[in-house]
Order: structure tokens, then C-alpha cells, then sequence
């Protein structure tokens, strides 16, 4: 096994065909897997997996919640998907975004096996809203980027449906991804040890503001009452690195402070 792709999914069923869609279209010359975990969804995202597993049974491993994890605190990839990775490499795509390239596994495998010294690999996606383009996700150039920059971009540098990295890199969890088990971790995981391969041609989608998405959950006052956690993060990240990354790393967290304190007035004049 190539790559193992990791999908979450929670009611997504105006969506998740998309997703699956862009999965089981993918041409390669090596064999890949599909690891798609539905988290107790109410809508009919269950069933439209099921069909899928049906059609492609040597692509699409489902995994059905009888419970949902997430509100339960579970680290859901640690605790359910890890144990099921066979996958040299290991891609992220969540239930409401897709991929529109049938080569882009394929192009990343191919720069990763190029680059031994490289863990990561990216591309550009397209973002939209309410059905809509709103431009792109992901740097202007391509090329390989250094590690600091990656952690100045913060968690929307890149899209997660983006993401391709070595197993090895995705099991390993270092301080800073105990501190906070997320795409944004990951990236800056992969980009530590030679940084982050980044191919410049679209071969995605990420739905920006679609319900029980990250980026609605944690939007607006919610987003700033979870910076606290991405500076804890931060100093693990520091300490871990001796240092390395240090400007970055203070750069960054003056961002979150800044917002926490903008957040903190807004407040006090309510």
C-alpha cells in the first residue's frame, strides 16, 4: 500500500459524494486505500459511504461511530485511524472537500519519492463560499518552504484536503501536536526536517463556512478563546525545537495575543 488517504466525516451528506468521488477517481500506478471515519453523523452521510464502500470495497474502508467522539473529547485519528494505516504515505481530505485532479496522489508521491529528505507535501486548492469561488488557498509560488514560514502561515497556510506526508511523520506525536492534535501541527511536523514541498497547481476544493467545519466551530469569539491553546502549543513547539524557530515562533504568538486581547476589550465594552 502507497497511500492511505484519511477522511472525516460528520454530516456531510450534501457533500461527502463529492469527496468520495474525487478519491475513487484518482489514476495511479500503485495501490491506495480510502479510511473513511463517520462520527455518529444524523443525516444520510452514513448510507452514501456505505454505497461507496460497496462499489470501490478495495478503495473505501469505512469506519462507523455509534457514538460521536469529537464531543467527547476522543482524539478521533489517534484513537480509531492510526491503528489502520498501511500507507507509505499518508493523505488528508475532510467529508466536505474535495479533490479535481485524478493525478494529484499520483504527483505528490512522485515529488516525495524525489525529495528523501523532504516529509511533506502541499498544492493549491480553490476556496469557496456559499457555492462560490473566494480565491485560493496556499502560497503564489511553488517550491520547497522553509519551516519558520510555515509557521507564521498559521493553520489556513494551507488546505488540509492538501496535505500528503510520510507515515512516519503523521504517527509521530511530538509535544507541540499533544499540545494540539491538528492539520496546523502536522504542517509544521512535516516541514521541520526539510521543509514543505509545495506544488502550485489547484488540485482541490475547500469549502469555506460549511456547518460543523473547524473553521464555523471555531469562528469569530470562539476562534479567540482557543488561542490560549495555540500559544501553549507554540512554547512546546519552541522548547522542542532548542529554539530553532524562535522569531517565528514570537511572531506568531504576538498574532494570537493580540487578538485575545482585542477579544478581551470587546468584552469589557459590551
Amino acid at each position: 500500500m502507497m497511500v492511505t488517504v484519511i477522511c472525516l466525516a460528520y454530516n456531510h451528506g450534501p457533500y461527502i459524494r463529492d469527496a468520495l468521488e474525487g478519491f475513487v477517481m484518482q489514476k495511479t500506478a500503485f495501490p491506495f486505500e480510502v479510511i473513511v471515519h463517520d462520527d455518529a453523523s444524523t443525516d444520510d452521510t452514513p448510507r452514501i459511504i456505505r454505497e461507496y464502500a460497496s462499489r470501490y470495497p478495495d478503495i473505501i474502508r469505512p469506519v462507523f461511530q455509534t457514538e460521536n467522539q469529537y464531543s467527547k473529547g476522543i482524539p478521533i485519528s489517534q484513537t480509531f485511524l492510526f491503528p489502520l494505516v498501511r500507507g507509505r504515505y499518508v493523505a488528508l481530505c475532510e467529508g466536505d472537500d474535495y479533490w479535481t485532479d485524478p493525478l494529484k496522489l499520483s504527483r505528490q508521491v512522485e515529488a516525495l519519492e524525489a525529495n528523501p529528505g523532504v516529509d511533506i507535501c502541499t498544492h493549491k486548492v480553490l476556496k469557496t463560499k456559499n457555492g462560490a469561488p473566494h480565491g485560493y488557498e496556499g502560497p503564489a509560488r511553488g517550491g520547497l518552504i522553509p519551516a519558520g514560514r510555515v509557521i507564521l502561515g498559521g493553520g489556513g497556510f494551507v488546505a488540509t484536503s492538501s496535505i500528503m506526508c510520510r507515515t512516519g511523520c503523521y504517527m509521530d506525536i511530538t509535544p507541540m501536536r499533544k499540545a494540539l492534535l491538528i492539520d496546523y501541527t502536522l504542517q509544521v511536523q512535516g516541514s521541520l526536517r526539510g521543509g514543505m514541498l509545495y506544488l502550485p497547481d489547484c488540485m482541490g476544493v475547500y469549502r469555506r463556512g460549511v456547518p460543523h467545519s473547524w473553521t464555523t466551530v471555531h469562528s469569530g469569539a470562539n476562534k479567540a478563546d482557543a488561542y490560549p491553546r495555540f500559544i501553549s502549543m507554540l512554547d512546546e513547539l519552541d522548547a522542542y525545537t532548542r529554539g530553532r524557530y524562535r522569531s517565528a515562533i514570537r511572531l506568531r504568538k504576538l498574532f494570537y495575543k493580540a487578538h485575545i486581547q482585542f477579544r478581551n476589550l470587546q468584552k469589557k465594552f459590551r
